[in-house]
């Protein structure tokens, strides 16, 4: 911009009153810009870009509002090259929180006082014009020294190659392709996770790759003809001779220049397929900075000319690489050969111009004096990334599943081990929509997930939750442990939570194995008596007006199957009475073994229970190996009896006992007096005798 010529401000707002008042109280010392919506905003910021000194922009408007702009410049990035102020009659907290952070530099309240909005953009335009100049200093201090550092490594590497009879062009070449094959790279693919500094920093260094050669005999380095096997044994010392250079310097060790060169050194002669030297490496072994510069290497090596040989063309070598006629690459690093094949040659021939790329200097200047370096010391910057190193460590140490959850945006954010024991991205946005999210948790679990979790109070916010999470299908047992978290407002809402899943699988299995034996007859896989009682009693509590009913019956004549057939006998018959027992009852009702052959029944009806008890004690019906089987039953109902177990047991007990004085083989329902008692006694082919049809007549329940 020339000197004397005004800067240019946008003025964003649909009402033409305000663009004109802004104009008139900014006119004199601004060129005015204005448009009536954020669609228009978009459009003049696409056209006029960095000539916009400022953006003064409205909230509500029409088409586009004033958060949709902002939400479009980050995405952009134009909030990083031009500065914005809001101006809306919108003054809640809200409003100002959100412009803020989307970036917004300050914020103006309408009616406008010409005074305040004079000052603040007058601020915020020297304030921003400041950061460029500061930004352009920073560039050209960084121009200079890395012009420096560039010509120290050509010196240091023409001195090897003038020893090797090569041309000086070598090491740029190298250089060159170096850096175009990395930048293909990363384009390809995140799997090296390397940023611009990696890209800069090992094109630089790919300079030293051969500094080993400076301890090889000139008269081996400058041989025009082919190598002895012992020459070619003496050459191939370069590699470590160079990394050895570089272990013994007795400063800088842990510079990442230095580093990064010893890598290169050492390894620029291995080859994928594990046939390189000096160590054999084989695939990803190699460093990916090795591999890419052990490309470049080979590619200059046969398109130059050499004491020893002559130029081969570009295309034709580009065909050898390929071929695999000197040697085996990562097929990945090919493809980025193959993708930009065409350009090389030209690309190449700039790189040997000997200039720092100053744009590039200033953009890596930008991106670090707009982003949060400025707001940070570099000694706090690495004790946080000290931090997050220790996390992660300790994090696929601990071999737990360790997360984050954030309600607004949705987010969910796992540790790297806990992602890959998952199955998952590290990062997954909206969590609960997710179809490989949803698929960990039956939907049970999720609900008691939640619900433990909004359950939790600021004061309270830790939980454990015990559930299953299917990995690969295969569902497992896991203890969440989480704190909720929560805003400071006030009342404070709930706002996620971070934790950890620990596989408790194998425990849980262990205890559940220990409280079945401690709860189940071994032999039958029924409850034993005193679970079973237990359970009855709770449920009685829990449910005070349901019906229910206590079952007892036990085998009739079982003692002759022990003593005809042997205890083994017996201990089959027992099994298939229970599972018989276990098919004749619903999910909500109890079953047990009482004890020797005797077995208990507490269940739950709405209709009829005499049906329901009648349909029990006919599905018995039948026989195990010619042994035929035969039960007495007795019944008791709570509606009778009342809801004390031992008291319905008793009763239970006392009706059996009726069955069996009277010629066993039927079912008796317990009455309030037992000298009294109504019953009906069926035998299992369903016939009646005298006994039934007298008490019947005194007032009981007919079949």
């Amino acid at each position: 911009m020339s000197q004397g010529r005004k800067q240019t401000i946008l003025v964003v707002d649909d009402s033409e009153m305000n663009r004109s008042i802004l104009a008139d109280m900014l006119g004199d010392e601004y060129e005015i810009i204005e448009v009536e919506d954020g669609a228009e905003a978009v459009g003049a910021i696409q056209k006029y870009g960095p000539q916009l000194s400022l953006i003064l922009l409205d909230i509500v408007m029409p088409r586009l509002d004033g958060f949709g702009v902002l939400e479009m410049m980050n995405e952009k990035h134009w909030i990083e090259e031009v500065p914005v102020i809001m101006i809306s009659a919108e003054s809640g907290s809200s409003h100002v929180e959100r412009a803020y952070s989307l970036g917004v530099t300050d914020f103006i309240s309408r009616p406008f006082d010409a005074l305040i909005v004079h000052r603040r953009v007058v601020n915020t335009v020297l304030l921003y014009a400041k950061q460029k100049k500061l930004t352009d200093m920073v560039a050209d201090q960084m121009y200079e020294k890395e012009q420096r550092s560039s010509l120290m490594i050509d010196i240091l590497s023409h001195i090897v190659e003038f020893r090797n009879g090569e041309s000086g062009l070598h090491v740029r070449n190298v250089h060159g392709l170096t850096e175009l094959l990395l930048q293909r790279l990363v384009q390809k693919t995140d799997q090296y996770n390397l940023s611009g500094e990696d890209i800069s920093l090992i094109s630089t260094v790919s300079a030293l790759h051969d500094i080993g050669k400076i301890a090889i005999d000139d008269k081996i380095l400058n041989k025009p003809g082919r190598l002895t096997d012992e020459e070619f044994a003496i050459m191939k010392t370069h590699s470590l001779i160079g990394a050895e250079l570089l272990e013994n310097l007795p400063m800088y060790q842990d510079e990442p220049l230095v580093r990064m060169a010893y890598e290169i050194c050492r390894w620029h002669h291995e080859r994928y397929d594990g046939r390189g030297y000096p160590d054999g490496l084989k695939g990803e072994e190699i460093p990916i900075s090795a591999q890419v510069v052990a490309l470049a290497d080979v590619y200059d090596a046969l398109t130059s000319e050499r004491v020893y040989k002559k130029a081969i063309p570009h295309e034709k070598a580009v065909a050898m690489i390929l071929d695999g006629q000197c040697g085996a690459f990562n097929p990945l690093v090919l493809e980025c050969l193959m993708d930009i094949a065409d350009t090389i040659p030209e690309e190449i021939k700039k790189s040997g111009s000997n200039n720092v790329d100053k744009r590039k200097i200033r953009n890596l200047t930008e991106e670090m004096l707009q982003h949060k370096e400025t707001s940070a010391s570099e000694r706090t910057l690495q004790l946080l990334e000290h931090e997050r190193m220790k996390y992660r460590f300790f994090a696929a140490m601990s071999q737990e599943i360790q997360f984050e959850y954030m309600l607004s945006p949705s987010m969910l954010t796992l540790s790297a081990w806990g992602a890959d024991k998952l199955g998952l991205a590290e990062t997954i946005t909206n969590p609960l929509f997710d179809r490989s999210v949803r698929k960990l948790l039956d939907l049970k679990d999720w609900r008691g997930l939640q619900k433990a979790l909004k359950q939790s109070t600021p004061a309270k916010p830790e939980i454990r939750y015990d559930c299953k999470l299917k990995l690969e299908d295969e569902p497992r047992w896991f203890r969440i442990v989480a704190r909720a978290t929560w805003s400071s407002d006030e009342p404070p809402c709930f706002t996620g939570a971070l934790g950890k899943a620990i596989d408790i699988h194998d425990s849980r299995v262990k205890l559940d194995t220990l409280e079945r034996l401690a709860s189940h007859d071994p032999l039958t896989g029924l409850l034993n008596h005193a679970t079973a009682k237990q359970r009855i009693i709770d449920r009685l509590e829990e449910r005070r007006d349901g019906k229910f009913a206590l079952v007892i019956f036990d085998l009739d004549r079982f003692k002759s199957a022990n003593d005809e057939f042997g205890h083994s006998f017996g201990d089959q018959v027992l099994i298939h009475v229970s599972e018989k027992l276990k098919q004749s009852i619903r999910s909500g009702d109890i079953a047990a073994r009482v004890g020797g052959d005797e077995f208990l029944i507490f269940l739950e009806y709405k209709g009829e229970l005499e049906a329901v008890i009648r349909r029990i004690f006919t599905g018995f019906a039948g026989s195990y190996e010619n042994f035929p089987i035969s039960l007495s039953m007795g019944v008791a109902e709570a509606e009778v009896i009342g809801t004390d177990y031992d008291a319905l047991f008793h009763a239970a007990d006392q009706a059996l006992y009726s069955v069996k004085r009277s010629g066993r083989g039927r079912y008796c329902f317990y009455n309030d007096s037992m000298n009294q008692m109504f019953s009906v006694i069926s035998r299992i082919d369903g016939s009646t005798d005298e006994v039934a049809e007298e008490t019947i007549e005194q007032g009981g329940r007919k079949e």
